[in-house]
Order: structure tokens, then sequence, then C-alpha cells
């Protein structure tokens, strides 16, 4: 009986083992450093090359996008997006913005604006939520929707 009441110890013991040994050490963020992800994002758009773009985003991640119905899942998904979004040579501002940080992970959400080579401008809401793995902030869901309302 005393063997039956340590299994339940000894797999959460193993279980706690594998976690460490499979997790990063916490990066510890500051609320200014998640803001600067957004500036990078924001000058890779500035390159006009869909590859730079996508290179701030997870390998498993989500893009659904501001201008286009389709969920992008992969690599190829958000550069064929980017591909046409940077034809009008974008460039985006933050209006409004609240940030989360925890341990290895953040949330930035708020309100942006892009104004487009053409004069045209796009009010959006947004939501970037950000992993730290190997060394560098990356986007793991990029939700971006144009405000319902005009004025």
């Amino acid at each position: 009986m005393r063997y039956l009441t340590l299994i339940p110890f000894a797999c959460a013991l193993l279980a706690s083992n594998v976690h460490a040994a499979t997790s990063e050490p916490c990066h510890a963020a500051s609320e200014k450093e998640i803001a600067g992800l957004f500036d990078r994002w924001n000058a890779s758009l500035q390159t006009g090359n869909p590859a730079k773009v996508v290179a701030n985003y997870a390998s498993k991640s989500v893009l659904l996008p501001t201008l286009s119905n389709k969920p992008r899942l992969t690599a190829d998904e958000k550069a064929d997006y980017f591909v046409h979004f940077l034809e009008g040579k974008p460039v985006g501002s933050i209006d409004s913005r609240s940030i989360e940080v925890d341990c290895n992970s953040a949330v930035d959400a708020g309100l942006y604006t892009f104004k487009f080579a053409d004069g045209k401008q796009v009010k959006a809401r947004y939501t970037f939520t950000y992993k730290w793995s190997k060394g560098q902030w990356l986007i793991t869901s990029h939700h971006s929707s144009a405000m319902p309302e005009k004025g």
C-alpha cells in the first residue's frame, strides 16, 4: 500500500524534471523591449522583402491578416500575403496599446494605423503574441482586423 501512495509523487517529480529539461529558463523582458518588437516588424515591412517580414514569425504560428480573409499558417502562406501587402508600401504606427509580459511570452494588443504610398490609410485592431525561443522573440500569433466603424 505504501508503494501506491508514492506513485503519484514519483510521476509528478518525473513530469517536472522532463518539463525543466525541455523548457528554456525564464527570459525577463520589459514592456519597452516588447514594444520594440513592433518596431522590428514594421522595419521589416519597410524593406519590401516578404521573407524579412516572415522571419519575425515562429515556424509554428498563425497570421490572421488585416486585408485577407484567409488564415496564414505556413511561412509560404505568410509570404504570399506580404507580397501583396507590401506592394502598397505600408508604414505602421501604434495608436494605443496594452502590453503584458510573462515568462518567455508576451502579448501586445491595441490599435494601429497603416499609411500607404497612395495616401490611403487603414485603422485596425491588432494582437501580437510572442514567445522567447532560442535567444529571440518570435511572433506566435498575429491578429489584425480593420476597424468596423468609420471615423
